[in-house]
């Protein structure tokens, strides 16, 4: 062993892998070395004298994969899922709850939920005081209906004393979640993420409100949420066009994320907007206790399903790593330079015949899948879960674990 190779003693060295990160640039065959946590060097022949090498040849080595719409408040709100079971299967760094606590009860959130998990959680405050308290399988009851709900100062209060996690305002808005309060919600939403100057997420929904109205009152680098759902009430015209409002705020810097969930990814509507070319900037699940059994079921199902529509394999790593980290205004996350945190995700791009099925039934032949083979948080190896709704499971970098 060289001398400079001793000096350099890297824990770890995920080796020739195909290195995708977005933010600096870099899509090629490199080796990425890993020291106390952090991205220590990307470059050629870095395994010399490491304490611990990997081969990932043939695999994707991407910065850790972050879900910027999730339900994880576990146990305490109806609609959430646990964090780690999650994380585990969708080989994901960092999950962002989207809006599953309000000022009333993110207490527990912090306390009991993001405290005790390994995982990165960070999350959006509900405008609504009680947050989502009323969804599950068969119990559907809008928390933003009442304005005496929305305490825009109780709101303001809770983000000032959490900055650390809370990276903005959620709203629910469309239909029985916001009933005649309707627009009235979204104001005030938009008032409390002007009060303490972070993004708001907006959930759209049917209509009344349309979808233009909605988009239309958002601020630059505010974000459109299921912004693929199916009609009535979608990104598109009766004629298929994309709609004015929809562009324009695009113009101006309003993010479109693809959040999943049980009713918010239509082929339709998909297919319409990326053949006129307008693509999401964000990949998220909106992972929930419906969610979760699919079609949505988690961020890594929802990568393949826009890879097979037709995104490159960048765009994809890139919509839910880079640009995530940077909507929430996490800018140490979602990259592999020298000095970041050693998230890293490494996957393996498989040929499948998978049928994808939208949230209306409808279903398009897969020809290709992403599959986990490793994750790593703050240079950590973290477990890995079977998908049971996929195959096959490839995991422990490389070694196929269908048997």
């Amino acid at each position: 062993m060289s001398e400079a190779a001793e000096a350099r003693g890297y824990d770890l060295v995920l080796k020739g892998g195909r290195v995708l990160d977005e933010r600096n640039g870099v899509d090629g065959v490199f080796d990425v070395a890993v020291k106390a946590g952090r991205i220590a060097a990307i470059g050629k022949d870095l395994a010399a004298g490491a304490r611990r090498v990997e081969d990932v040849g043939g695999a994707i080595v991407a910065p850790g994969l972050i879900d910027i719409h999730t339900h994880v408040y576990h146990k305490a709100t109806s609609l959430s899922v646990d964090p780690g079971f999650i994380s585990r299967r969708s080989a994901t760094t960092t999950l962002v709850d989207a809006g599953s606590a309000g000022a009333g009860n993110y207490d527990g959130f912090r306390d009991y939920v993001m405290a005790q998990s390994p995982y990165r959680i960070f999350a959006f405050l509900n405008i609504s005081f009680p947050g989502i308290f009323g969804f599950d399988k068969d119990v559907m009851i809008g928390e933003a209906t009442l304005r005496e709900m929305l305490p825009v100062h109780r709101c303001v209060a809770k983000i000032e004393e959490n900055r650390d996690r809370i990276v903005g305002v959620k709203v629910r808005i469309g239909g029985p979640v916001t009933g005649e309060l309707s627009l009235g919600a979204l104001e005030l939403a938009l008032e409390a993420a002007n009060a303490v100057g972070l993004p708001l997420m907006t959930h759209i929904g049917t209509a009344p409100p349309s979808y233009a109205d909605v988009v239309s009152m958002l601020r630059p680098g505010d974000i459109l949420t299921h912004c693929f759902r199916p009609a009535p009430n979608s990104a598109l015209n009766a004629d298929g066009t994309v709609l004015k409002a929809v562009r324009d705020a695009r113009e101006r810097g309003v993010l479109f994320d693809i959040a999943h969930g049980m009713g918010a990814f239509g082929y339709e509507t998909t297919e319409g907007a990326l053949g006129q070319n307008f693509l999401p900037d964000l990949i998220s699940s909106d992972v929930h206790v419906i969610a979760v059994e699919g079609p949505g079921y988690d961020l890594l199902h929802t990568m393949s399903k826009l890879l097979n529509c037709g995104l490159t394999l960048p765009q994809v790593i890139g919509m839910s790593t880079s640009r995530p980290a940077l909507a929430i205004r996490r800018p140490e996350l979602g990259h592999l330079g020298v000095g970041a945190p050693a998230d890293i995700t490494v996957l393996k791009q498989v040929d499948s015949d998978y049928v994808f099925e939208d949230v209306t039934g409808a279903k398009r032949q897969g020809t290709t899948l992403l599959q986990p083979v490793a994750v790593y948080l703050e240079g950590r190896q973290m477990e890995l879960a079977r998908r049971p709704f996929e195959e096959p499971f490839i995991g422990s970098c490389g070694h196929d674990h269908r048997h």
